[in-house]
C-alpha cells in the first residue's frame, strides 16, 4: 500500500473529523445523518493515519510529495 495523501490532505481530514465530532457531542446534528457523519469522521481519521485513501487510488490521484 503506497502512500497517496499529502500533509495538507491529512490535516484537513482530521480537522473535519474533529468538527463533526464536536457537532455531534454538542447535539447540533442528530439522527441518521449524525451516524453517517460519524462513520465518515472515523474513515477520515483512519485514512489520515495510514496516509492512504482508497478513492485516491481508484481515481489515480496522489498528493503525497514523496515518490
Amino acid at each position: 500500500m503506497k502512500k497517496n495523501m499529502g500533509g495538507l490532505d491529512r490535516s484537513l481530514r482530521v480537522i473535519i473529523a474533529l468538527v463533526i465530532t464536536l457537532l455531534y457531542f454538542n447535539e447540533m446534528i442528530n439522527g441518521t445523518s449524525s451516524m453517517v457523519l460519524l462513520v465518515l469522521a472515523v474513515v477520515f481519521v483512519l485514512t489520515s493515519l495510514v496516509s492512504f485513501c482508497p478513492l485516491y487510488a481508484l481515481f489515480k490521484l496522489n498528493t503525497c510529495k514523496r515518490d
